[in-house]
């Protein structure tokens, strides 16, 4: 009889440990979702008003963005799952502090602090968030993996606002605030249920960095043992000095990065309540489709296989995604501004399982965190200048210039990454030849009748 395979999308889930890191982080995103949109409310209701938010949120962001690179050193020294642990851990405390007091008015003395450690646990928690499924899964899973996590975080954006806002709607902000709490202690139960990463799950690190990649006769630096064993690997410095495409990759992340979050806080709203007459529903569902279409974008990446080169792969897509935001401010009517915008959302998921993963595969296993601290920092780093560039284009040319503006620097950056070889070539899987043919004895009865080959990617492939 035979036997159904479940999909490959589905295939990481066979993993204990990565079966609770994705239903901690699903759980903890909902909290989050739900705190978005309480607090403001919480703030602006309670006779705060949008200085004192303003105030906030920048007591959150700034060290968020001035803890990144720490938490990627950690990241590095320690486990990635205990200082995403230790994280949430703080972050319980912080939060459930706010709950308490959110029977009160909204006060700068309280709510100003508690931004400053929810922000601090977030810089220290990001880069090990992207460090750690690498550790939990073997190469052939990986990229369903990143799949699925991402996937996960789509589905909370769809719908964690809306619990949130019933919440809210109830008249209760503390209750979305004792969810986040919860949420948070959820999230540190599941990674301290986790075991530690064993060698022969967690893929080893000379199957990222001991490689010679495909197109490009440099070597990365010599493999190094993992966090767990408490050794570092390369620094940034001599990745920066001997890694061809690391420089390419930060070039094409500001580049990118220039645009989205310009085109999130300023232009799409600015667009919504202008040109398209939107009401709040419409906008609503505006950004629903944005995260729609991510959520599916991830999972067929997932349920997808490794392409020769995923890199290139990646590129079409976020080509595609550079038209659907050209596109945007000039469909006139919201239902198609969903689709374009429902477009965007699913080529990004794509594109960026595909290069996230070509990115896991190829840093060496002690820098993976210090590498994903740096490229976070370029990104947060490029949010407030792309507001600020958001805010002139909307001023001084209508919203639509910025969606242009956003579309043609994602473009360049993308055809400009192709240009490089080293580009192309990331994450590529080599080619495998088969050996010449031998004269042996026959084999023996149950013994492998042919050879076979592992690819960089740790992956068995028939010969």
């Amino acid at each position: 009889m035979t036997r159904l395979r479940p999909p490959r999308a589905l295939a990481p889930l066979r993993h204990r440990d990565f079966r609770l890191l994705v239903a901690g982080q699903v759980t903890s995103n909902v909290g989050d979702a739900c705190y978005a949109v309480a607090l403001p409310w919480f703030v602006l209701a309670g006779h705060g008003g949008t200085v004192l938010l303003g105030t906030v949120l920048a007591a959150y962001g700034i060290p968020r963005t001035a803890l990144i690179m720490a938490g990627g050193w950690a990241s590095d020294r320690w486990r990635p799952q205990t200082v995403m642990l230790v994280s949430d851990a703080l972050r319980v405390v912080a939060m459930a502090a706010l709950a308490v007091t959110a029977a009160g008015p909204a006060r700068a003395a309280l709510l100003i602090p508690v931004a400053v450690v929810l922000g601090a646990g977030e810089g220290l928690f990001l880069p090990a968030s992207f460090s750690v499924v690498p550790s939990l899964l073997p190469g052939n899973d990986l990229q369903a993996g990143n799949a699925l996590a991402s996937g996960g975080t789509q589905l909370a954006s769809l719908a964690g606002p809306a619990l949130g806002g019933a919440l809210v709607a109830m008249g209760s902000p503390s209750a979305a605030f004792w969810l986040d709490a919860v949420s948070f202690a959820v999230s540190a139960a599941t990674l301290l249920a986790m075991y530690p990463a064993r060698s022969g799950t967690a893929r080893s690190g000379s199957a990222r960095s001991g490689a010679t990649r495909s197109g490009d006769a440099q070597k990365v630096p010599a493999a190094v043992p993992d966090a767990a064993s408490g050794t570092a690997g390369p620094s940034l410095r001599t990745l920066l000095r001997t890694e061809r495409v690391l420089p390419v990759l930060i070039a094409i992340n500001i580049a990118a990065n220039l645009g989205s979050a310009g085109l999130n806080g300023v232009a799409l709203p600015s667009l919504a309540h202008g040109p398209l007459h939107a009401s709040a529903q419409g906008y609503g569902a505006i950004l629903a489709g944005f995260a729609a279409g991510a959520l599916l974008g991830t999972l067929a990446a997932g349920q997808a296989g490794r392409p020769r080169r995923p890199v290139v792969t990646g590129s079409a897509a976020f080509l595609i995604e550079a038209v659907a935001i050209a596109a945007t401010p000039f469909l006139g009517v919201v239902g198609w501004v969903i689709a374009a915008q429902a477009v965007f959302g699913l080529c990004n998921g794509f594109g960026n399982t595909y290069t996230v993963t070509a990115f896991q595969r190829w840093a060496p296993a002690g820098s993976l965190g210090r590498l994903n601290g740096l490229l976070l920092l370029t990104s947060f780093g490029m949010a407030p200048v792309s507001v600020l560039l958001a805010a002139w284009f909307g001023h001084a040319l209508g919203p639509a210039s910025f969606f242009l503006f956003a579309a043609v620097t994602i473009a360049a950056a993308v055809i400009g990454g192709l240009t490089q070889r080293a580009w192309r070539d990331f994450g590529a899987a080599p080619r495998v030849r088969p050996e010449p043919a031998r004269q042996s004895a026959p084999a023996r009865h149950g013994a492998p009748a042919g050879p076979a080959a592992m690819n960089a990617g740790g992956e068995i492939a028939a010969t």
